[in-house]
């Protein structure tokens, strides 16, 4: 039998799913707002069969639900617009839904209606759907804000105008040492949280809030996007083809101001709010531009994220769970990896082409909130609500930077 807490988690984040669901028009529905989105329908339907496909098929035998949305569901059966275009109408949609989920859940709340497994050890299984169906409710949340952003423009017109303001070195000190990361074997952990790893650091200061939007509007002011020496090279070619000049939400108003469109429309942009929608191109570009101000602020780049996660565990960071923030490094295995419940959780998205991500958004659920919870996306992704948070060299002259080794 599955722990209530899980139980009550899950129906809630399943009538939440449907709610966002019914709420939406039968456009928003099924139209794929991005090229690397999918539509609204097709990750609330995805949430469901990946029950149904745990729970029935796999632990029970019982594929016969499976069978006919398989097609529909799985990457790679069917080009993703096309599989998005055969979903049945919303309203047949949840009612297929609600007729599984009410199945799902009564098998994981009544004793031995599930067959023995490892798998649901310590409710691992169960920890998982929780939380990937928390993780498809946040992309739901991305694919109407998509929506909101590609809408003609309503004639907004800001109030009070972002001003920019250069950053300060307001830092924190981590000191060299070594320490753990990743999750103490937890049953709510994924596998790419595990085993746990110790790491040595060098020493590196932090900065104590993430980069908010009229420092980021700083960066904009000075040139940051068409002074090349900030840019990578893979990124230049990213900004010239896409003709990025600003976070993928901002727009001037007719008077030239910037405003934000968010999941209810356009807003004013608060000055001291952690700026988002911003692919790893322009996370680094502004890293760049701020080493370049001297001084202080010299030698800023993005975290390695186990800087990041030493920095969250140790309480010595602020504004945590307002963007995800891009780190420097390649989302990877642990040493000792092992893949739960199968390799497709997180091994596609290892080998060089994703870039991990901490912290949480806004529209990120509890369940994930957790300092060894690792996101990943490519580098050029800035709808995923991302923004930025850097490191510094230490502050002791000699000390060495901030070099990371790694011991299982």
């Amino acid at each position: 039998m599955t722990s209530p807490q899980i139980l009550a988690q899950l129906g809630n984040l399943q009538q939440m799913m449907r709610d966002l669901l019914r709420s939406a028009s039968e456009t928003d529905t099924t139209r794929c707002f991005h090229p690397q989105l999918a539509s609204l329908g097709w990750y609330f339907g995805r949430s469901v069969y990946r029950e149904t496909y745990w729970l029935r098929e796999v632990l029970a035998g019982d594929s016969d639900l499976t069978d006919r949305a398989r097609h529909l569901f799985t990457v790679g059966a069917m080009e993703l617009d096309d599989q998005c275009a055969r979903l049945p109408p919303p309203d047949h949609l949840l009612n297929w839904a609600a007729e599984a989920q009410d199945e799902n859940l009564r098998r994981m709340a009544t004793p031995g209606a599930l067959p023995a497994s490892q798998l649901l050890g310590h409710d691992r299984l169960q920890w998982f759907l929780l939380q990937e169906g928390a993780r498809d409710y946040e992309r739901m949340l991305t694919v109407l804000h998509m929506g909101e952003i590609l809408r003609q423009d309503r004639g907004y017109r800001v109030r009070n105008s972002l001003m920019p303001r250069v950053p300060e070195a307001d830092l924190v000190e981590v000191g060299q040492g070594h320490y753990r990361i990743g999750s103490r074997y937890e049953s709510f952990a994924y596998d790419n949280e595990l085993p746990p790893q110790a790491i040595e650091l060098s020493g590196f200061r932090i900065a104590r809030r993430p980069v908010s939007n009229a420092e980021y509007l700083a960066f904009m002011e000075a040139g940051g996007y068409r002074e090349d020496a900030f840019w990578s090279e893979e990124g230049s070619r990213w900004r010239n083809a896409t003709n990025a000049s600003a976070p993928l939400h901002w727009r001037p108003d007719r008077a030239g101001c910037w405003l934000g469109i968010g999941l209810h429309g356009p807003a004013d942009l608060q000055p001291g709010e952690p700026v988002a929608g911003l692919s790893r191109h322009e996370a680094g570009a502004f890293a760049n531009w701020v080493s370049s101000l001297g001084q202080a602020l010299s030698g800023a780049v993005l975290p390695h994220e186990y800087q990041w996660e030493v920095a969250a565990r140790t309480r010595l960071i602020e504004g945590t769970g307002r963007v995800w923030e891009w780190c420097a490094n390649n989302f990877h295995a642990y040493a000792g990896f092992k893949p739960f419940p199968d390799s497709s959780v997180s091994e596609v998205d290892f080998g060089g082409r994703r870039f991990s991500l901490r912290g949480a958004s806004l529209h990120t659920q509890r369940c994930l909130r957790r300092a060894s919870f690792r996101n990943r996306a490519a580098p050029d992704q800035r709808y995923g609500f991302s923004g930025i948070r850097l490191v510094f060299p230490p502050a002791c002259p000699g000390s060495s930077g901030s070099a990371i080794e790694q011991n299982s």
